[in-house]
């Protein structure tokens, strides 16, 4: 802090610290390594992908004692990947060094249930949901929930820990199923579109947005995110308003993923919040001024953020395990070549140790100045690859 009380900048070749080592993070160690910082990882995982390219990978769980205070003395701020970092690892953490985001605004993206109760008191716009805790909270759930999806209050992510409940008398098999686990049960709306808004704010308050996309997802794993979105400009401006919302009743800092559901009706609501960089915004990679990773080192280092302008029209296409595997289930490398052949075409492999179906293991983005031009690409590249075309012809 300076003498009035301002965060002082971070600069480089300080040295930054992120909790976790997927694709979120070694995609943070390039953004942060390009503009001169040094970076370590912590995660326990000895292949983790960000840890194959950071200045020093520590090998350890998130809550260990000895890593994060060998952070604490070496590295001049932390951030984290993922939102299911110990918050207790933060607050350590926060003692000695910056965090950003902070533990409390990580913790109410942790768990459902303060998920909802946040949006709820600071009126912003979501869907019916019950906290489901026991078999009583089951009972008496109204009729009207139904069809509804249950979650997991924690932990759960791409179609995990979730169950769909058609009636009443299947909610508590359902629970049954999830280990009796508190959960949170959805009303399932009928949904026009789903959308997302990633944006980044500062220590200062300031925040900028990345245009809203419209994500499709595929057995519960986001597919492609499109973006623009196109969608009405009533309902991108709505969405923009609300994300700005939600940061700053967070009093976040650092880069925010927050996912709409977009009804028939019109309605807008917040599905849930992500304190972390987003899969729907790696487009901004390929098609903004700055990337969604460079505002994290902005943001985490108290730099100024950089305004956002979107020069290409862009498809974020998901690449699963799943293509790694013939009919036969033999391993084979999909080929990247005839990919890379197409006009507008970006990939992006995650250098992760072992594909598995279901596990993301990189993505490519087709970019170009007219949406015609950008789904001829995606749609030849899908048939490449051979991913359900649908909607791309």
């Amino acid at each position: 802090m300076d003498a009035k009380g301002k965060p002082q900048p971070i600069v480089p070749p300080a040295t930054l610290a992120v909790l976790g080592g997927g694709q979120l993070g070694r995609f943070f160690v390039r953004a942060a390594q390009e503009l001169g910082f040094r970076v370590w990882v912590l995660d326990p995982d000895p292949n983790a992908p960000a840890g194959q390219i950071a200045d020093r990978h520590l090998v350890a769980p998130y809550d260990d004692a000895d890593a994060l205070a060998e952070i604490a003395r070496h590295c001049a701020a932390a951030t984290t990947e993922f939102e299911n970092v110990p918050a207790e690892a933060l607050r350590a953490l926060a003692r000695s060094i910056p965090v950003r985001p902070g533990a409390d605004a990580v913790e109410v993206c942790q768990d459902r249930r303060k998920e909802k109760r946040f949006l709820a008191a600071n009126g912003l716009p979501y869907g019916p949901f019950w906290v489901i805790e026991s078999a009583d909270d089951c009972a008496a759930v109204p009729p009207s929930a139904y069809p509804a999806i249950l979650k997991t209050a924690r932990l759960g992510y791409d179609g995990k820990g979730q169950r769909t409940v058609e009636s009443a008398d299947g909610l508590l098999s359902a629970w049954d199923s999830l280990g009796r686990v508190p959960c949170v049960l959805e009303k399932r709306l009928t949904l026009a579109a789903e959308l997302s808004v990633v944006l980044a704010r500062g220590v200062d308050g300031m925040a900028v947005a990345f245009p809203p996309g419209e994500n499709v997802h595929r057995n519960g794993i986001l597919d492609t995110t499109t973006a623009p979105a196109p969608l009405p400009e009533a309902t991108r401006a709505h969405a923009l308003d609300v994300a700005l919302r939600v940061a700053a009743a967070l009093d976040y800092v650092g880069v925010l993923g927050v996912e709409f559901f977009y009804t028939d009706d019109g309605l807008l609501a917040v599905n849930e919040m992500a304190p972390r960089p987003h899969n729907s915004g790696h487009h901004t990679i390929d098609a903004c001024s700055v990337s969604q990773f460079e505002q994290q080192v902005r943001a985490l280092c108290a730099l100024p953020l950089a305004p956002v302008r979107t020069h290409s029209l862009a498809v974020m296409n998901n690449l699963l395990g799943d293509l790694w595997f013939a009919a036969d289930g033999t391993r084979r490398e999909p080929e990247w070549g005839r990919l890379l052949a197409l006009p507008g075409v970006a990939l992006h492999l995650y250098g992760k140790h072992e594909p598995r179906p279901g596990r993301k293991m990189g993505h490519f983005t087709v970019t170009g100045s007219s949406w015609e031009a950008v789904r001829q690409t995606v749609c030849a590249a899908r048939e490449q690859l051979g991913l359900p075309t649908n909607g791309w012809g």
